[in-house]
């Protein structure tokens, strides 16, 4: 080889080298069960759409508004949902374990001002509970959902072995999250307060705290949850209308009317439902055919099929979430993916099991479906941290390193 040649290929080499370098990044790599988890909630998020336009279209009419008035506000919660999303999925979740404290305190603080006196200014009462801030525009009990979720798994991995202590490992969980359920109580919301309480159980029995003090605390908790709505006259209504069939009486109360309209919603769709658009209890039969009853609109509108199909989906969601928690990272990834995946399903499916009357009215919303920007919003960023936690930090090299499009191969 001559000196010529041996330059030409000293300076292609140096070359090379100097791109690779300056072509040098890191970036999340999505795992199989991440890429999966994408897929089933741009599907449910696209068909919560088009079931939330056919269940509001008449009743948004019928108040002097557009057609695609609530689809329209809900599409701008997607947006901004997307957005947190994808930077979710781009963040390492690690991260959160060092803002959990910050998160809880802020979620404190947002709860108390809903129910203070005097703040009426900001705060909106909607259905004889106030629950809102900014005119509906901020439901506070849904960042502190998040809260739990990123707060206890942090105390549990900071106290280790020391949370199978009652005093000095378990008490400032139930001092904490008591405190947080005691203001949704007061709202009033038994449902989110009870939320808070079975989130805290779960990561609990799964973080390695004694069965012993989980029965104990579980049962303490519940013997006070169940007191104070035995107070609330809405909550023993629901609950007595429920245990006495009072929904399949010729007199029925207005709790009892709306479990009935599900039933005859859910029926009428029998196993391939009337058709999309084509339902009669968005015509107004049906109360908050859009939120808390939306299911009942899928099971009219796509019988059967389109309610196990929707139930599938949920299924699937969890066994990829819980997945993904098992090959997390580190104890605290995993412990939050098993919050984020136990919270989304479990709520699909307590929904659910009210539309068909398996359960008593809980006011808990679908998932991705049920109208509602804060919800909504809160579950995509969930979904993009459980992507986070499904994905591994690769570098990669070369002058097309920063091409997103060869990135995304």
């Amino acid at each position: 080889m001559s000196d010529r040649e041996r330059g030409v290929m000293s300076g292609t080499m140096t070359g090379n080298m100097t791109g690779n370098l300056t072509g040098t990044r890191e970036r999340w790599r999505m795992s199989l069960e991440a890429r999966a988890l994408l897929l089933v909630t741009a599907v449910l998020v696209s068909f919560g759409l088009a079931v939330l336009y056919s269940a509001s279209a008449l009743q948004a009419i019928s108040a002097n508004s557009p057609g695609h008035f609530f689809v329209l506000r809900q599409f701008t919660g997607v947006v901004v949902g997307v957005v947190i999303f994808a930077v979710c999925a781009k963040v390492d979740a690690e991260v959160w374990r060092r803002y959990a404290w910050h998160i809880m305190g802020i979620s404190l603080v947002l709860m108390l001002i809903v129910i203070l006196p005097g703040t009426e200014a900001i705060s909106k009462s909607m259905y004889g509970s106030r629950r809102y801030l900014f005119n509906g525009s901020i439901q506070p009990s849904e960042l502190a959902k998040f809260a739990v979720l990123v707060w206890t798994p942090m105390l549990l991995v900071k106290k280790g072995a020391a949370v199978k202590q009652l005093g000095k490992g378990l008490m400032p969980f139930a001092v904490v999250i008591g405190a947080l359920s005691l203001l949704a109580i007061l709202e009033p919301d038994i449902s989110v307060a009870m939320m808070f309480c079975l989130i805290m159980a779960v990561l609990l029995f799964v973080g390695g705290a004694r069965v012993s003090h989980f029965l104990l605390f579980g049962a303490v908790g519940l013997l006070l949850i169940g007191f104070q709505a035995s107070q609330s006259s809405y909550v023993r209504k629901r609950v007595e209308s429920f245990l006495s069939k009072e929904q399949e009486s010729t007199t029925r109360s207005a709790t009892a009317d709306q479990q009935y309209q599900s039933f005859v919603a859910v029926g009428s769709g029998g196993i391939a439902g009337v058709g999309f658009s084509q339902g009669n209890q968005q015509r107004g039969w049906l109360p908050l055919a859009y939120n808390d009853f939306i299911g009942s609109i899928v099971g009219e509108e796509f019988g059967f099929l389109g309610l196990g199909a929707l139930t599938l989906a949920f299924a699937l969601y969890g066994w990829l979430g819980f997945r993904i928690a098992r090959q997390a990272r580190s104890p605290f990834t995993a412990l939050l993916a098993i919050g984020i995946t136990f919270v989304t399903v479990f709520t699909a499916f307590i929904h659910l099991g009210v539309v068909i009357g398996l359960l008593p009215n809980t006011g808990l919303t679908l998932p991705f479906v049920s109208y509602g920007r804060s919800n909504l919003v809160l579950t995509l960023a969930m979904t993009g941290i459980l992507v986070n936690i499904g994905s591994d930090r690769e570098r990669v090299y070369g002058a097309t390193a920063t091409d997103p499009l060869v990135a995304m191969a």
